[in-house]
């Protein structure tokens, strides 16, 4: 089984392509399906489960960058895009997302 958002956490992936599809954001909402996982935050916050997708960059991101805010009912979840791909899923206060991402191994 690969590593994905789909396989790792699949209503965590359905609660984020329903946002990007509200906000229309199609597009980005089509990539969710094949997010892989290639990284994780290494900041050591207790409530932080951030994930790359994109091996993460040395430095900052760059100016193609952007931020897309994931309406949620808990913990805060944000995109980062670069040049029209999902590069990073910012994740905060989401303890049942990093229970799935620790398990994942």
């Amino acid at each position: 089984m690969s590593k994905t958002l789909e396989n790792i956490a699949p209503e965590f992936a359905a609660e984020i392509r329903h946002s990007l599809d509200a906000d229309g954001y199609v597009d980005l909402a089509a990539q969710v399906e094949g997010l892989e996982i290639v990284d994780f935050c290494s900041c050591g916050q207790f409530n932080c489960s951030t994930f790359y997708t994109i091996p993460k960059p040395d430095g900052a991101y760059g100016p193609t960058h952007e931020n897309i805010v994931i309406e949620s009912e808990t913990g805060w979840v944000v995109l980062d895009v670069i040049e029209g791909k999902i590069a990073c899923v910012e994740v905060l206060d989401r303890p049942d997302i990093k229970e799935k991402l620790r398990d994942s191994g």
